[in-house]
């Protein structure tokens, strides 16, 4: 299997940052790990340990701090410990899996990598860098262990995987969009204007962004739920709306799927 692998750097403002893409034929994914006064957000993925690690040798990190256990964010966790003898934060739901080799389906290894066990310590609900305050804010729905750190020093959100993209096509197997829904809710009631997304990067209007983001997804919500009071299936909401089959759901063989959109907003009715 041949998979075309980049690696993109920058700053913006005060923010380091690395971005990972990994392409095979139609399908192609990207992962960000982030460095900012003293830490690093997400690690990157394994299939990428050797640029990420080149990344992290030019940055000054004193703690890595993770938006959830996935093995985009947390792949190269192991090999920064190892080297560099870094504590680790993640939320205390996913502490124990992180001391596990990384379990999940051949795609996401195949594009990933085969994420190592490491060390992690449960998050703390606020922390300090060298010189910045921050706030570790729960929102789970897109993992049960998701968390959005927030500068609260200087309005930059750093999302993790909470926006992605504004209007949702597809989903995995075990998101939940009303959960999601909540969790915008909650996040947008700090003060913030600034984000930094993993998949998306920087949005430097990202507060609005988040707002379109859960007002789509409450009209979405809406939408399915009155096709299926008009006695409409799931099957044939799925087709009305959202026609087009994504090279990701062949991919995953599902997991990736319109259809768990769907069912996870019927699924809480």
């Amino acid at each position: 299997m041949f998979l075309h692998k980049k690696m993109v750097q920058g700053q913006i403002g005060d923010v380091q940052y690395a971005n990972g893409i990994i392409q095979f034929q139609a399908v192609k994914l990207n992962v960000h790990a982030f460095v900012i006064d003293g830490i690093a957000i997400d690690t990157g993925a394994h299939s990428l340990v050797k640029q990420f690690l080149q990344f992290f040798s030019t940055q000054s990190v004193n703690a890595v701090y993770c938006t959830h256990v996935h093995e985009d964010h947390t792949g190269c966790a192991a090999a920064l410990q190892k080297q560099y003898d870094l504590p680790i934060y993640l939320d205390g739901l996913s502490v124990g899996e992180a001391r596990k080799k990384g379990k999940y389906p051949l795609y996401r290894q195949l594009f990933w990598g085969r994420r190592k066990a490491f060390i992690a310590s449960p998050l703390p609900e606020t922390f300090q860098s060298r010189t910045f305050e921050w706030r570790s804010i729960f929102t789970p729905g897109h993992a049960a262990d998701h968390t959005a750190f927030l500068n609260t020093s200087t309005g930059q959100l750093f999302s993790g995987d909470l926006f992605i993209q504004a209007r949702t096509k597809v989903i995995m197997d075990t998101e939940s969009i009303p959960q999601i829904i909540r969790s915008l809710e909650h996040v947008l009631s700090y003060d913030f204007e600034e984000v930094f997304c993993s998949h998306a990067g920087h949005l430097p209007n990202g507060k609005e962004q988040l707002r379109a983001k859960r007002d789509y997804l409450c009209s979405l919500t809406e939408e399915v739920t009155d096709l299926h009071e008009k006695g409409l299936t799931n099957k044939e909401i799925e087709h009305k709306l959202f026609p087009r089959v994504y090279p990701i759901t062949r991919f995953s063989s599902g997991q990736w799927h319109t259809k768990h959109i769907i069912t996870s907003i019927l699924g809480e009715k």
